[in-house]
């Protein structure tokens, strides 16, 4: 295929789309609350209303807004309707002809929606995810062909350096260096993965992404193994998301039936294949090392870095391990360019990202804004706020992250201002919490996901989390001292300094951003210690 080939597919795509798309979500959450119904029933009215020659029913990806689903939009007007049931759908077609609909009506005006910036989630809830043509139509493996046919390796991952981009996976590391450090090494076998291991509590970013937009993670992938001279890839995926496996496949099996994916992409010498490994769930399979471990058919545990996998990593070759989301910034970034994508954001954290803002939030679901917006605009603007009574705190970074107290909602949200408050931005968890929530059981529901989650190599890890839940349980039934809570805290060190991978080092975060921040919750749970007083951090 040339690209005169690709644009004909996508120009034959917009010609048949009729005037008006029905869009209906079809993502798992709505999924949950019947929207294949609605679709199914929203296709039968325009039949009977006899509007099939200017109306298409669409199934979509995520819109975003989950909380009020099933959501149905109809385009051009961009008219919202949320908590759509099956029995609404002949009246919201009768809509079209001037009538008037039971269904609830939504505001697609709403800062929930003013506020966003799509990047990553550009065309989602916005094409039918089962259909190449529609993304093609969209603009979709132009960037690709542009890499292949207009650009060296090098000048790719230059790009990409210039870009400002950093992994979205949690820990930020810049993905152009990354990039640059496997292309550079000796010619051979190299290979690309794209971690989709999501399992933060409360996270659903990634698999939001596979569900709506495929296409986008495989492009971005193709991009990166051209750049840094890979020939196979593979995508990492959990296996409790069905629907995103289901739509990977279709996905690959309709670039690879255009030539887009396989041998000879677009009539080059550049060969890249992608397959899917289905992970069994282990929440420490997102650490790099413990899922190329999993990749190979072993059991998912950590090694000691280095080597690093760019150096030594899929059966011992160069591999670049990005993530869901960094992958679906990649073919914007060609498109447009390095320099706009360095345009948004902070001086340190370039672009957009992707949140699942969930929790005591009146506007929950998932939502993509630019690097440096601040709590504040997130939680009360966009989110609406807490719905009886005000904001306690928002954890960030799923269990590897902090709570942050209402006092700091004003803080930016970027790399680094999140880590200097004792947080981190992790892969996009965000959890609102009233003035109802217990600090303490939050940090001891954390505890118990991450000794659950131990893959008990390493004692710290193994025994410490064990430990520390423990100890929070004990000042939870208001049997603890103050020595208790020393041990707490001295546990907390021990295991960030001497666990093996960033599941241990990072699981007493929790625990210490709450001592931080709602010490006073401890201390009125704490018994007079038997020995006098103990000394304890301020």
């Amino acid at each position: 295929m040339d690209l005169m080939e690709l644009l004909e597919i996508g120009e034959a795509e917009r010609k048949a789309q009729k005037s008006i798309r029905v869009h209906c979500c079809t993502s798992t959450g709505c999924q949950a609350a019947n929207s294949l119904g609605v679709k199914k029933n929203l296709e039968g009215a325009v039949k009977t209303a006899g509007l099939s020659d200017r109306v298409q029913v669409v199934g979509v990806g995520c819109m975003g807004f989950c909380g009020r689903g099933p959501l149905v939009q109809v385009d051009p007007e961009e008219k919202l309707y949320q908590e759509v049931t099956p029995d609404d759908a002949v009246s919201l077609i009768d809509t079209l002809n001037g009538g008037t609909t039971t269904a609830a009506e939504g505001d697609a005006k709403h800062p929930f929606f003013a506020r966003q910036m799509r990047i990553v989630r550009e065309t989602s809830g916005k094409i039918d995810p089962e259909r190449i043509e529609e993304y093609i139509a969209a603009g979709g493996y132009q960037s690709l062909y542009k890499v292949i046919h207009e650009m060296n390796p090098a000048e790719v991952v230059d790009e990409i350096s210039k870009s400002g981009l950093r992994g979205r996976g949690g820990g930020g590391y810049p993905t152009g260096l990354k990039w640059a450090t496997i292309a550079k090494m000796p010619p051979g076998q190299k290979y690309v993965i794209c971690n989709a291991d999501e399992g933060d509590p409360g996270a659903f970013m990634d698999r939001s992404v596979l569900e709506s937009d495929p296409h986008r993670v495989l492009e971005g992938m193709a991009i990166a193994a051209y750049a840094v001279g890979a020939t196979e890839g593979y995508i990492y995926v959990r296996a409790e998301y069905p629907l995103a496996i289901q739509r990977l496949q279709i996905a690959i099996k309709q670039a690879k039936k255009l030539g887009i994916l396989g041998s000879q992409i677009f009539d080059s010498p550049f060969d890249f294949k992608i397959d899917i490994r289905i992970g069994a769930g282990a929440f420490v399979c997102g650490e790099e090392t413990a899922l190329i471990a999993s990749v190979e058919g072993g059991r998912g545990t950590p090694r000691p870095r280095p080597p690093y996998p760019a150096q030594s990593g899929l059966w011992g070759c160069p591999t670049l391990i990005n993530n869901v989301e960094t992958f679906a910034n990649i073919a914007a970034i060609i498109r447009e360019g390095a320099e706009w994508y360095a345009s948004i954001g902070t001086e340190t954290s370039k672009g957009t990202k992707v949140f699942a803002l969930t929790g005591k939030i009146r506007n929950n679901g998932l939502i993509e804004v630019p690097m440096g917006i601040t709590l504040r605009e997130i939680v009360e603007e966009m989110g609406g706020g807490v719905p009886d009574g005000e904001v306690k705190a928002v954890q960030t970074g799923g269990p590897s992250g902090g709570c942050i107290p209402a006092t700091l909602l004003d803080t930016p949200v970027d790399y680094d201002s999140l880590i200097k408050i004792g947080s981190m931005m992790g892969s996009g968890g965000m959890v609102v919490m009233d003035q109802n929530t217990s600090m303490i059981e939050v940090a001891q529901f954390y505890m118990e996901f991450c000794q659950g989650e131990t893959c008990g190599k390493c004692i710290p890890c193994r025994a410490g989390t064990v430990q520390m839940y423990q100890a929070l349980t004990k000042i939870l039934k208001g049997e603890a001292t103050m020595l208790d809570l020393a041990k707490l805290e001295q546990l907390c060190d021990m295991v960030k300094a001497t666990s093996l991978c960033g599941l241990g080092q990072t699981a007493p975060n929790p625990v210490l951003s709450t001592l931080r921040y709602f010490r006073d919750e401890y201390l009125t749970l704490l018994q007079d210690s038997p020995n006098g007083k103990v000394a304890v951090k301020s």
